[in-house]
């Protein structure tokens, strides 16, 4: 059996050289497929240089498709058994692709979820390797002691000789702070402990996510109108197909964080009118109510709050006859707090 990690990267060109490097490093070789998502930055440079170190398959879109026409594009380009996904901007740790090998080969209706962590030491460069500030960062980089820049850089040398350090200097996390932190306690516990949770589709992730190859064909990838959430949407069919959702222990990735760019899906809610249109279930807008509990300040009544996968099981059986996603937040919000407030 063997793996391919599809990478998906646009304009990442010095986070990417990191993420290249670290799956060259890899205890099990995998084969990588890089789907570069019209990128106007060094990117190809960047795989000529990767070329000699990795089983590379490259793709250029000359066009910007998005993240989910990107990863598709990759995942019919590879040959591996199972797909690993993985963004251009995240580091492999040195077992990721073993650690979700050892579940696929003793099983083939996984749906395998890693350890992800986040690297806060790299959010204010441009370069975390050099430390080259991001624009509007100059004066803060400028202020810092040699030693302290040392510390927040993540070099070449780091990902060869010393993975040990970038491991030591990461938080688990969906995204940096203290409410992402904890909704990834959550999301593990849930897979770690409760098989039996119906709701384990919303505990997948957008990187560090492994699936056989033949399944995720078979349910034609990523859903193309969705770039936000698309794991959870795919997630959600493979697992009414049969598959299962189990934790990828030990397999680590690491996001080189950064500023800018990224999109809050507890905010954007385009993805939300398409994911619930495909599937009107309540847990689907109730996912928002979730999220939004885990923040600080919690922008709702503490009646209203929704503290853990289970719990959203729960709660989602309540307004399975009730449609629409507004209708589904009012009856929650009518129930526990006797007001609706909209999200």
């Amino acid at each position: 059996m063997r793996a391919s990690v599809v990478v998906r990267s646009k304009d990442e060109a010095d986070r990417l050289r990191l993420t290249l490097r670290s799956l060259s490093r890899q205890t099990v070789a995998p084969e990588v497929v890089v789907v570069n998502d019209g990128s106007t930055d060094a990117t190809e440079g960047v795989l000529d240089e990767a070329e000699p170190l990795l089983d590379l398959k490259r793709i250029h879109n000359p066009m910007p498709k998005g993240r989910s026409a990107a990863a598709n594009i990759g995942a019919e380009a590879a040959t591996g058994d199972i797909l690993l996904f993985l963004d251009g901007d995240t580091l492999a740790g040195p077992d990721l692709v073993l650690k979700h090998l050892e579940l696929h080969r003793d099983a083939d209706n996984l749906v395998a979820r890693g350890e992800t962590h986040q690297l806060r030491c790299t959010r204010f460069f441009a370069n975390p390797e050099t430390g080259t500030p991001r624009p509007g960062e100059e004066a803060r980089i400028a202020a810092m002691s040699e030693s302290e820049l040392a510390r927040m850089r993540v070099t070449i040398q780091d990902v060869e000789s010393n993975f040990a350090s970038v491991h030591k200097r990461s938080q688990p996390g969906i995204y940096p702070g203290a409410g992402p932190r904890r909704l990834f306690d959550l999301e593990m516990d849930a897979l770690r402990n409760h098989p039996q949770c119906s709701l384990l589709w919303a505990a997948a992730s957008g990187a560090n996510q492994s699936v056989p190859r033949a399944a995720f064909l078979d349910a034609g990838g990523f859903h193309k109108d969705i770039t936000i959430n698309e794991h959870r949407e795919l997630a959600l069919r493979l697992t009414k197909a049969g598959l299962r959702m189990v934790p990828a222990d030990g397999g680590y990735s690491y996001h080189l964080t950064h500023r800018s760019g990224w999109r809050d899906p507890s905010t954007d809610e385009t993805w939300e009118k398409i994911f619930y249109a495909a599937h009107p279930i309540a847990a689907v807008p109730l996912l928002s109510i979730f999220w939004g509990s885990l923040s600080d300040p919690v922008p709702f009544p503490a009646e209203s709050r929704i503290n853990s996968l289970l719990e959203l099981e729960t709660i989602a059986r309540k307004y399975k006859d009730v449609h629409g996603a507004d209708e589904v937040r009012r009856a929650h919000f009518l129930a526990t707090a006797g007001a609706y407030e909209t999200q």
